[in-house]
């Protein structure tokens, strides 16, 4: 159905919390093309929606870690090791930044709620990368998800911006200091979306709405085709393709100003 064989690859896929996560759009690709997963997640409290979910695929592992902790990398990627020996995919779906920071305006963000964000949403790329090395094969393929709100202002969306921001420019880092090594790194800017992530947004309803307003094809993208766009990237057929934000948002980022009607 899905024409793309990855049977004998291996995936970790991080940032799952239920079945609205792109994170999970991505991972579901890659479970029906063959590839053995394990998904990682935050805290326990998510453990068992995210098993529910992965249950349908037979051998499918999870693994709590929380990214800014060395020692949960470190147990992780021992895991890893030990489950399937080497990795061929890496799906880096996490971020947060405390929804104070989202309610009030850029110019008070706190220092704390800076780290935080920066931290868990743009650094865990680079910290995973370096756990994640020693373990990658030839040809290897990382993806991350970002946002629109790291090149233009969107109005609430604050220090998340700053974050995906970093997270863009760590992800050309990254694609070539792993290069040498066949390593690929890229990034998809989805448009909005439905998850549990955008519900920390004040006013996303008016955001989404206005997004399908603005985008060229008249319409908000789907978690399915950011699914298909993180199969293409992961798997062999995007193999010269590295260091790029490639959007799927049905064209709204090519847009200036809407004159009609």
């Amino acid at each position: 159905m899905i024409g793309i064989d990855l049977s004998g690859k291996t995936a970790l896929v991080m940032g799952v919390t239920n079945s609205y996560s792109l994170g999970w759009a991505i991972g579901e690709k890659l479970l029906q093309a063959g590839a053995k997963c394990m998904f990682s997640y935050q805290g326990e409290r998510l453990q068992a929606s995210l098993e529910k979910l992965v249950s349908p695929y037979e051998g499918t592992l999870t693994e709590q870690c929380d990214v800014t902790q060395e020692a949960d990398l470190e147990r992780l990627f021992a895991r890893i090791k030990e489950e399937y020996g080497s990795l061929d995919y890496i799906v880096h779906a996490v971020a947060y930044a405390p929804r104070a920071s989202m309610e009030g305006r850029f110019v008070e963000t706190t220092q704390e709620d800076w780290n935080t964000a920066l931290s868990v949403s743009a650094y865990s790329l680079v910290s995973v990368s370096r756990h994640a090395e020693p373990l990658l094969n030839d040809g290897a393929s990382i993806v991350t998800l970002t946002y629109y709100a790291s090149q233009k202002v969107v109005p609430k969306y604050n220090v998340m911006g700053v974050a995906k921001a970093a997270l863009e420019a760590s992800t050309r880092y990254l694609a070539y200091e792993l290069g040498a090594k066949n390593v690929r790194v890229n990034a998809i800017s989805a448009g909005p979306m439905r998850t549990v992530a955008a519900k920390s947004i004040p006013g996303f309803s008016g955001m989404l709405s206005k997004a399908a307003e603005m985008a060229a094809m008249k319409r908000n993208a789907t978690a399915e085709e950011v699914g298909k766009l993180g199969l293409f990237l992961l798997s062999d057929l995007a193999s010269g393709i590295t260091g790029e934000t490639t959007y799927v948002d049905a064209g709204y980022n090519i847009m200036g100003m809407n004159l009609e009607g």
